[in-house]
């Protein structure tokens, strides 16, 4: 029997020893993923079962981290990268824009850089400044990166193992807030394709789409919605970049109607990109403007207010009540 309930992050670690015990050229590289197991615990034993060598603890120098890894990655290994949170990524925004989204290209594909980049991401849970944003649109808006978020363990589990499969770099956003949120996880399933989208529950008046750490917070609205009758389709997106474009027009041809839910600021957010493409496809099929719902265009505020700044299930049905109205 190989299924069993995990949460995210023990499915991670999970999917990360997998990853170093079938691949010698695989590594494990941050700030204190070693000894201490990372702040989250996510990499925990590892450095213990795998040694120094393998799963390293590097300085406090995130430009340096990925720099290495670009290099490690030039010499056939597959370095999997952690950024301790998601504020600090932006020290390496120029290694991973202007080296690691563009050397593939540069090389007219004779270079291959399999390098994964591990971002916990978002709010809610109460931290300080600089250590709860959602940067996602940032890198999905740079061509030659993969952007890529599970929601649940088996996803976790399975998209980081095709993430260090690639040959291109990905970036792997990890919902800090649902770390502890426990799943179902076979590790013997056949996975879909990385960037597909998934129907995490069927429905027929709407459809809310979402990814990462929204996507609970969306079966929680269909929940509700369902005492007053209402039937929300909730299609997990779990790719940025590709976006599965197809399998959102599938589900709106359904449901003929669509909200788009994340942490992220509205203002040119991925469900910007989604609205505007899902209207060209999809506009006789709509019967109510596509809207998103989201953070607000303002930095991440005190932890205190975050509950005012990040959207929940009250903005998420006022939303659906507002595209059921038309």
């Amino acid at each position: 029997m190989t299924a069993q309930k995990l949460s995210i992050a023990k499915a991670i670690n999970a999917s990360l020893r997998t990853a170093l015990e079938n691949d010698p050229k695989v590594l494990v590289m941050g700030e204190d993923v070693g000894k201490l197991g990372g702040v989250f615990r996510v990499t925990d034993g590892l450095q213990k079962d795998f040694g120094e060598e393998r799963v390293i603890d590097t300085p406090l120098a995130e430009s340096g981290i990925v720099g290495t890894a670009i290099g490690l990655a030039l010499r056939g290994y597959r370095p999997v990268v952690e950024i301790q949170f998601d504020g600090f990524v932006f020290p390496a925004y120029d290694q991973i824009v202007t080296q690691l989204a563009k050397m593939h290209a540069r090389a007219l594909g004779k270079i291959k850089l399999p390098v994964v980049i591990r971002i916990p991401y978002g709010g809610a849970i109460g931290a300080v400044e600089h250590h709860s944003e959602s940067p996602e649109t940032l890198f999905a808006h740079v061509a030659g990166l993969k952007v890529v978020s599970p929601s649940n363990a088996s996803d976790a589990y399975w998209m980081l193992q095709q993430a260090i499969q690639s040959d291109d770099p990905v970036i792997y956003f990890e919902p800090k807030r649902r770390y502890h949120d426990k799943s179902e996880l076979d590790t013997e399933a056949i996975p879909g394709p990385l960037h597909a989208a998934r129907v995490a529950r069927p429905g027929t008046d709407l459809t809310l789409a979402a990814y990462g750490p929204m996507v609970k917070t969306c079966l929680e609205a269909a929940a509700a919605a369902e005492e007053e009758g209402k039937s929300l389709e909730v299609l997990d997106l779990r790719s940025m970049s590709p976006i599965d474009f197809d399998g959102i027009q599938a589900s709106v041809e359904r449901t003929r109607r669509l909200v788009v839910v994340h942490e992220a600021p509205v203002f040119l957010g991925t469900g910007a990109e989604i609205a505007a493409r899902i209207t060209e496809r999809c506009f006789y099929h709509l019967e109510a403007p596509v809207l998103r719902v989201g953070g607000y265009h303002a930095p991440y505020p005190p932890s205190r207010l975050e509950d005012e700044y990040l959207p929940g299930l009250d903005r998420v049905l006022d939303a659906v009540d507002r595209a059921l109205a038309y």
